[in-house]
């Protein structure tokens, strides 16, 4: 049984409970409205129960002039189904189309519109909305454990792929099938999800934000995409391609230290150096293979920009 389905139902007895205890008339349907409140996370629950609140408000003025004004009929609320929905579409209040209906046929069974009868319909609206809100924002599980497994598993592989990457450059016969790539991607889609969820359910500034940390890391993987490819386009091995696996292999180990280390970024320094005072291809082979290693240096630095800019104290790595 899942969390949420707990919650609700403790938002349904406190809500009928609540209602029962002011004396409210048709007490269930506040269970029925809670049933409806409680949301994924503390921001949306509220935005929703507000939307629900103020939906219902306008219909519950609608039905009264509608009521009133043609008679307490079926087709009256067919009418009122044409009308209300198209509006409350237009004024971004899809959620409380329900809810609307709710108070709707609440004052078609009673047949007839009082002040009290009103009062009792708004009050239901913030019974059952308001338990189902409360007890959303009272508990909702952290994704905080969650969102550090990814960030492991996903260093993890980003770790594998850059040994890949060197093991490659050393042999161009290795083949490297490239599933790390695919898990990468999954991971990274659940991580950005569970970060959302956090972010939605934080009702005050945090500082830890994981959406950048995670946003950094897709920049990152995106462009780890274009250097496999890069890769993928040298059959031969040279020097260069050597020197180049060395740092590969540094940034293996790199990418799991919990800060910025700035240590790959100096060994590419040095290594452009070294690339410079080299002598010029001999064979057209190597001069595509050469401009390939190149690109791939770019593709490198662009990579570590990425981390060494977005680094945040939940603790963005290299």
């Amino acid at each position: 049984m899942g969390i949420r389905v707990i919650k609700t139902a403790i938002a349904v007895i406190i809500a009928i409970y609540a209602a029962q205890a002011l004396g409210l008339s048709s007490p269930l349907s506040t269970g029925l409205l809670a049933v409806l409140g409680v949301d994924v996370t503390k921001k949306r629950s509220i935005a929703t129960s507000v939307q629900r609140i103020v939906a219902s408000v306008f219909g519950l003025l609608l039905s009264v002039g509608l009521f009133l004004l043609l008679g307490f009929h079926v087709w009256v609320i067919g009418l009122y189904i044409m009308l209300m929905y198209p509006l409350l579409s237009r004024l971004r209040l899809k959620d409380g189309i329900v809810t609307s209906s709710v108070v709707m046929f609440h004052l078609y069974a009673a047949r007839t519109v009082s002040f009290e009868l009103l009062v009792n319909e708004v009050a239901l609206l913030v019974v059952g909305l308001g338990m189902a809100t409360l007890v959303n924002v009272i508990y909702m599980p952290r994704e905080d454990k969650q969102l550090l497994h990814y960030r492991t598993e996903l260093e993890e592989q980003f770790s594998r792929i850059f040994r890949e990457i060197s093991r490659h450059l050393r042999d161009n016969a290795y083949v490297w099938s490239g599933q790390e790539l695919l898990d990468s991607e999954k991971l990274l889609r659940l991580a950005q999800d569970a970060a959302k969820r956090r972010m939605e359910n934080s009702l005050s500034q945090d500082r830890a934000d994981w959406s950048v940390y995670f946003y950094m890391r897709e920049r990152q993987l995106e462009g780890i995409g274009r250097m496999t490819q890069l890769v993928a386009r040298i059959y031969q091995t040279l020097p260069h391609a050597e020197l180049l696996a060395g740092v590969f292999e540094g940034l293996s180990e790199d990418v799991k230290i919990p800060h910025y280390t700035g240590r790959s970024e100096q060994e590419l320094s040095r290594l452009e150096e070294e690339f410079r005072g080299m002598a010029l291809p001999a064979t057209r082979e190597e001069f595509e293979i050469r401009a390939a290693l190149l690109q791939l240096v770019e593709e490198l630095k662009v990579y570590l920009a990425a981390a060494k800019q977005e680094k945040r104290p939940v603790g963005a790595r290299a």
